[in-house]
């Protein structure tokens, strides 16, 4: 008896909320085509037939991440695309693209029938089915989907220039570090009108540009809207080291200039009021005595600065 329940227990399956699961045929006798139509998330227990296997999905929205911080990235380790502006620099680019997988039924029966029935090779060295838990879909991601998302970025990225995307990228392309190097305020100019909004404006269209392009590959690749409401957020750009170490030593520069702009303004400012102060003593000669005698400091009990004439406090 306890044998026969838990036979017929196999034979019902249910969903946990932010699932959705294919049936498929996998009884002794039976082939192994899709059985019926996929669960929905968090379904109640169903007949889905001696011997059946459900393949779970996320339904929930998803993402893949990109970043140089190993503890957080969709791969193990450091990982950043590192891809060529239109003008030749290479940037390292950090992003996450936002997904859903699509439950529609003939969609995900369609991407079940692609893509379910095979295994993908994880960052472990393990083959997996996608549906095989956190394991199995980042598996999968990382065969299929990844490729893709790097195809998009590089196509966008190679559209712009570095300058569109980092300001200071002006400083290490056309002898602009040597220029600046000698007169760093002739290129701080450029920088400032080149910077902030005009960089935000090409970040957003840049976005823009990869969630079009990436949902066109994926729909090709994948053999359908198998993946939709594609949302790219580029979160950071980076250069290489030795072109950031010149941009550092070129905002150095700028610093020490402005410091030194700011000590002859300083210096300016007192010569003048030196020479307003000397043309009112000339008026009134009284009035440096009393400036004098103001500027002598508490602790001073007597004052004589010569010609028979002294102060002595009481």
């Amino acid at each position: 008896m306890a044998v026969a329940g838990s036979v017929l227990l196999d034979g019902f399956t249910r969903t946990e909320g932010g699932e959705v699961a294919v049936i498929r045929n996998g009884g002794p006798f039976d082939n192994r085509n899709i059985r019926q139509a996929p669960l929905s998330p968090g379904s109640a227990r169903t007949w889905t037939g001696f011997f059946s296997t459900g393949h779970t999905y996320p339904s929930t929205q998803r993402y893949y991440s990109i970043t140089g911080d190993n503890k957080r990235g969709d791969r193990s380790g450091v990982d950043v695309e590192n891809l060529p502006t239109s003008d030749g620099v290479e940037v390292g680019v950090e992003g996450i693209v936002y997904f859903t997988l699509n439950t529609d039924a003939k969609a995900l029966n369609d991407f079940d029938n692609r893509f379910g029935t095979r295994t993908y090779r994880a960052v472990d060295g393990q083959q997996y089915f996608p549906w095989q838990g956190d394991a199995g879909w980042s598996a999968f991601l990382d065969n299929v989907v990844r490729p893709e998302i790097s195809n998009s970025l590089r196509e966008q990225i190679g559209s712009v220039r570095c300058v569109d995307l980092q300001a200071a990228c002006i400083l290490v392309q056309n002898g602009s570090a040597a220029a600046a190097a000698a007169d760093p305020t002739k290129v701080k100019s450029v920088v400032d009108l080149n910077g902030g909004a005009k960089n935000n404006e090409t970040i957003a269209k840049v976005q823009d540009a990869v969630n079009t392009a990436l949902t066109a590959n994926l729909t090709a690749t994948l053999g359908g809207p198998a993946i939709q409401d594609v949302r790219f957020n580029l979160v950071k750009t980076t250069l290489p080291d030795d072109l950031q170490k010149a941009i550092t030593d070129v905002q150095s520069a700028f610093a020490l200039v402005s410091q030194a702009q700011a000590r002859v303004a300083s210096a300016t400012a007192d010569a003048e009021a030196n020479r307003q102060r000397q043309r009112g003593y000339a008026d009134c000669p009284a009035c440096a005595s009393i400036d004098t005698l103001k500027a002598i400091p508490p602790n001073v009990t007597t004052f004589a600065p010569g010609s028979g004439f002294a102060i002595t406090s009481k």
